[in-house]
């Protein structure tokens, strides 16, 4: 089933070229993949195709097809899973800390995609693109925490549409750097992508998305502090971005935060703890919890121990 995604250009985004445009509005597809579409001509503005360097103006209506995908060869892999909740629609796991979500080129095996794959045989929705079948949101690899997953397109759109109104309930935890002066905030402050390394987000104003996150300490350890971080909007490393531009990066994030850090860890130290929805089928409204990763639970004890 090919997909077909609108935008209309607004004056502050007048100016870009139409595949940095996509490439940045759509998280999903590569700006390889984009400027092949567009090579295609299944990019329009205004109802003809475009070259990939077109300067977007304001007022444009720009328009582009995402081809069917074509099956790629992902191997079901018999990975245990830590599965919180399952039904016929949608699976609801406990991901794992250094665990990749879903595959990406050259990169396919021992990822969630294809735990999941060899758990639900067949019945995972693949509207997503061909390399993340079911993957309606994702966490990074070194996050750990709940995730769900839907198992047909109807499921997969629910959700989708629910993650794109931002009805869904989502509350992580995690350990920041330097003290805090208030108890609670909102960053609310656009990302896109880090305009001199992209594998870098950051906050800006150009080809970014409007991001929010509301943050609040639970528990103070001198220059260290457990917070609760409840997102709004769910951008491509959003706490991390968020907490490190006021101040406060994540404990163990080399990439937003220092090189030296004072505890080794895999990486930044945040837990996906709480997701809720409302069920696609049901109606209802849905909570699951994810227990703390043991090596987050024994960092906590071996602070209060320090601290008190």
């Amino acid at each position: 089933m090919e997909e077909t995604m609108t935008f209309t250009i607004e004056t502050e985004e007048a100016g870009q070229r139409v595949d940095a445009f996509l490439a940045n509005a759509c998280e999903d597809f590569s700006r390889s993949a984009i400027q092949k579409w567009i090579g295609s001509g299944l990019v329009q503005v205004d109802c003809k195709p475009v070259k990939a360097n077109y300067k977007l103006r304001a007022g444009d209506f720009l328009k582009m097809t995402v081809p069917e995908n074509k099956e790629v060869e992902i191997m079901p892999e018999n990975i245990p899973l830590d599965i919180l909740y399952e039904d016929d629609d949608l699976i609801v796991v406990n991901k794992p800390k250094g665990m990749v979500v879903h595959p990406a080129a050259g990169h396919t095996s021992g990822t969630l995609v294809n735990a999941l794959m060899y758990h639900c045989g067949d019945s995972l929705s693949g509207i997503n693109g061909e390399l993340r079948p079911g993957i309606v949101h994702r966490i990074d690899k070194d996050t750990s925490g709940v995730l769900m997953v839907a198992k047909n397109d109807k499921t997969h759109r629910a959700l989708a549409e629910q993650l794109a109104v931002h009805s869904i309930t989502r509350k992580y935890r995690a350990i920041v750097m330097n003290g805090f002066s208030e108890e609670k905030g909102t960053v609310d402050a656009p990302i896109g992508r880090n305009s001199l390394d992209r594998k870098k987000m950051a906050v800006t104003p150009k080809h970014s998305r409007h991001a929010v996150t509301h943050w609040r300490v639970l528990e103070k350890f001198g220059q260290l502090n457990l917070i609760e971080a409840q997102l709004e909007t769910g951008r491509t490393h959003q706490i991390r971005v968020h907490m490190a531009y006021i101040g406060h990066p994540l404990l163990g994030d080399t990439v937003y935060g220092a090189k030296k850090q004072p505890f080794q860890t895999e990486g930044q130290v945040l837990h996906a703890m709480v997701l809720g929805f409302i069920h696609p089928t049901s109606g209802e409204y849905m909570e699951f919890e994810a227990p703390l990763p043991a090596y987050f639970a024994a960092l906590l004890e071996r602070l209060r121990s320090m601290h008190h």
